[in-house]
């Protein structure tokens, strides 16, 4: 591929579960993530979107907005964890109990404990 050849991303957001904003654009080649992303107009759609404070990646790997992009790369803009992960599977397990988790969750009636 020639180096003055446009190229063609997807930019990527989801505000909330179930709902996706997706645009492919095209830019001029050598362009950058924060390029694409104000050419995609996410953030004439989502105005309380502020790209600063998100974090932003290509293809699930952390970029930074500087970063150049390539032809095909699928650009996403993430947004803030509502909780913590480790915090909401401890507090799942305190209403399950430890008997309905894990691996050994499905025994066979009369079985000794751990198999």
């Amino acid at each position: 591929m020639a180096d003055d050849a446009p190229l063609r991303v997807t930019v990527a957001y989801s505000p909330r579960a179930r709902e996706v904003f997706e645009r492919e654009v095209g830019l001029p080649s050598g362009s950058t993530v924060a390029q694409a992303v104000h050419a995609s107009g996410v953030l004439t759609t989502y105005p309380g979107l502020d790209v600063t404070q998100s974090a932003v990646g290509i293809w699930g790997r952390a970029a930074a907005p500087g970063q150049a992009l390539r032809d095909l790369d699928r650009v996403e803009i993430y947004r803030p964890l509502l909780v913590d992960p480790k915090v909401a599977r401890r507090e799942r397990f305190g209403r399950q109990g430890a008997r309905a988790t894990g691996l050994f969750s499905k025994r066979r009636p009369g079985a000794k404990p751990g198999y």
